[in-house]
């Protein structure tokens, strides 16, 4: 399938109708660069009140679905993602494909090759659903072009029985993992982490320091069973220091400047914010992947992005396998 810029509304279904599913068809429902045709869910009844909501159709099977539009976004547990990811894209689909993008990077490889194997010409997506890289501070961020020396986050988040599929690194640590990676593209050289289960079998929080052959040091901490919610990012940077406040959609920043008054120059801190159009951030991944759909330039989390968050999630699991004394993560049969 080979695809050109153009204006008529892609084609789209959504498969999986969970917690983020329905905000997928909520909003693609209402974007004008969209065409729902409709939706699938194991849940025959979930679906159906759905898609009765957004004015769509909900179908039988995902093979049904498919046959009728030209891309999907896949919102199905992690386990299940390579299977039908591989299915889609080799029938020349593009795809969204939530994160983390699949349980191994064997199954992550996977669906890179379906995608590079499609006809001499075609401009496949493939692209992953890291959402918070759209977070309109990220890109504010993202647009100051220069890489930091040193960054801190902190992801903390109230315990629910949401994605226990998946542990705390796979579920939120990959956000910010992300983040870093596109703030500074150069390979990861160190990984020192550690991690704890709590509520749940698999690690409910974790904290790594990551080394990047830039020389950025970054620590990052992620937890799923904290009091209250924390969503922060501080990025250091040669005379410059950003603060982001994911869930406010705000940078703070502050500069070393030179003042040059009458009794001379000086060195002065003076603020320097980051100026934010708030907007959510989903909205804007799913603009972003429409846009590429048409054949349009667009900034997104691609399948190669994708797979490199997921390598650095993994590293991290396995340090702290390591240090706990357990057997590698890719020595281990994928999560279920």
């Amino acid at each position: 399938m080979t695809t050109t810029a153009r204006s008529t509304p892609v084609r789209v279904g959504v498969i999986g109708t969970g917690k983020m599913g329905r905000h997928h068809v909520r909003i693609l429902s209402e974007l004008p660069e969209a065409h729902l045709v409709g939706i699938y869910d194991q849940r025959p009844e979930t679906a159906a009140e759905l898609a009765q909501r957004h004015d769509t159709q909900s179908f039988a099977s995902p093979e049904e679905l498919w046959d009728e539009v030209e891309a999907v976004v896949l919102a199905v547990p992690t386990f299940a993602h390579a299977s039908l990811g591989v299915r889609m894209l080799e029938r020349g689909l593009h795809v969204l494909v939530e994160k983390p993008m699949a349980s191994t990077l064997e199954e992550a490889d996977a669906m890179l090759a379906a995608c590079r194997a499609t006809p001499s010409g075609a401009q496949q997506v493939l692209a992953v659903g890291h959402v918070e890289f759209f977070n309109p501070a990220v890109q504010a961020l993202l647009d100051v072009g220069e890489t930091p020396r040193y960054v801190e986050v902190q992801r903390l988040s109230q315990f629910t029985p949401r994605s226990l599929d998946v542990d705390v690194i796979l579920d939120l640590m990959i956000h910010d993992l992300q983040i870093l990676q596109a703030l500074d593209p150069s390979p990861v050289t160190e990984v020192r982490a550690t991690g704890i289960d709590v509520l749940s079998p698999r690690i409910d929080i974790a904290s790594a320091r990551i080394q990047f052959a830039s020389g950025l040091a970054a620590n990052v901490t992620a937890s799923r069973v904290s009091a209250e919610s924390v969503r922060k990012l501080r990025v250091f940077l040669r005379r410059r220091y950003f603060s982001i406040d994911y869930r406010e959609q705000e940078v703070k920043g502050f500069g070393l400047q030179e003042d040059h008054r009458d009794d001379g120059p000086k060195r002065v801190i003076l603020p320097e914010d980051l100026e934010v159009t708030s907007r959510e951030p989903l909205r804007g991944e799913l603009e972003s992947f429409l846009a590429a759909c048409r054949g349009e330039d667009a900034r997104l989390v691609d399948g190669a992005a994708g797979r490199l968050a997921l390598a650095t999630a993994l590293a991290v699991r396995d340090a702290i396998g390591e240090l706990a004394g357990a057997p590698p993560a890719h020595d281990r049969a994928p999560t279920t």
